[in-house]
């Protein structure tokens, strides 16, 4: 892992606009959000390529699904607390039901709005948007897994969400990641017999720090990035189960329904082991910034550690 920090965003809104340039098809639609989603350099450089809605998620759905009607690809852009519920019967229906080749971008993703209080988390969208049929869903943990997901949607001609975070994260792949990218497989970070810790998006970079917590104390933890929410590496965690006896997953949403749950369905139906998911409770979060929340809840190094610890020993019988 190095040391620099980028955001998602940038990262998304970069590869876009080089996908763009090369495929006159590619459109992007966006809901008053041009900075939030940080398309100012795309409706710049290709302003017919470019859509803008106004405050009006549910319409930028459906001009996206138009768009995709008429053979374009079509990424529409917004703030995930209103694309995945203000507009989820347009992405259930024109986009998904639809089968339409358009990649629904939720920005600020999970508790990155985090002053602006519940209404703007975005901690369910996860669990709704995996229980629609064709819809892939991904969550980069990172700049270069964000550019090498959105070449792979500019490409797919599949229905996708893609959830992204707000702020600068620290790097944990290259940039020469995008050629190594495939739906449905999680990338193993770190080796480990002793346990396995599941982690995804921006909880990824905790994950790996408590692995290296954990190895001072003797105790090896294999690491998985589920960026591929669905399709889901079911191959890779049961694997995981197989080997190492326990799974600790991590992630910024609620423990009802996201990767915890994908987890624990894959396992439960073909090697059950102890399990803790690690999330958000099922009750509204306070205001207070991303880091703030997450040490609030236990989305650190430390706290993943100890539960990894423990889990790994119970495993064990010790």
């Amino acid at each position: 892992m190095n040391a620099g920090k980028a955001s998602c965003r940038h990262a998304f809104s970069a590869a876009l606009l080089e996908a763009a340039r090369k495929d006159p098809s590619i459109y992007a639609v966006c809901s008053d959000s041009k900075g939030s989603t940080a398309l100012g350099d795309f409706e710049a450089a290709l302003p017919r390529q470019y859509v803008e809605a106004g405050i009006a998620e549910q319409d930028a759905v459906g001009i996206a699904a138009g768009l995709a009607r008429c053979d374009k690809t079509a990424f529409v852009c917004g703030p995930a607390s209103f694309y995945s519920a203000r507009s989820l019967e347009q992405v259930k229906v024109d986009v998904a039901y639809a089968a339409s080749d358009v990649k629904v971008i939720g920005i600020s993703g999970g508790v990155s709005y985090g002053y602006l209080g519940s209404t703007h988390h975005a901690l369910h969208d996860l669990a709704v948007m995996r229980t629609f049929p064709g819809l892939e869903v991904f969550l980069p943990c990172d700049a270069a897994s964000t550019a090498a997901i959105t070449a792979y949607l500019a490409g797919s001609g599949k229905p996708a969400y893609m959830r992204l975070g707000r702020g600068p994260v620290p790097e944990v792949y290259a940039p020469e990641l995008k050629a190594e990218f495939a739906p449905g497989r999680a990338n193993l970070l770190r080796e480990g017999r002793d346990c396995a810790i599941v982690a995804a998006g921006e909880a990824v970079q905790p994950a790996l720090a408590a692995a290296a917590i954990l190895a001072v104390r003797g105790i090896q933890a294999r690491v998985l990035d589920c960026w591929s929410i669905k399709p889901f590496d079911v191959a890779a965690i049961e694997a995981a189960a197989e080997e190492t006896g326990c799974i600790v997953t991590v992630e910024e949403h609620s423990v009802h329904g996201g990767l915890g749950s994908a987890v624990a369905e894959a396992v439960a139906q073909s090697r059950p082991v102890p399990m803790r998911i690690i999330g958000f409770p099922d009750e509204w979060a306070p205001a207070g910034s991303s880091e703030e929340l997450f040490a609030y809840y236990g989305l650190t190094a430390e706290r993943i550690a100890a539960a990894a610890e423990e889990l790994a020993a119970r495993a064990k019988g010790r």
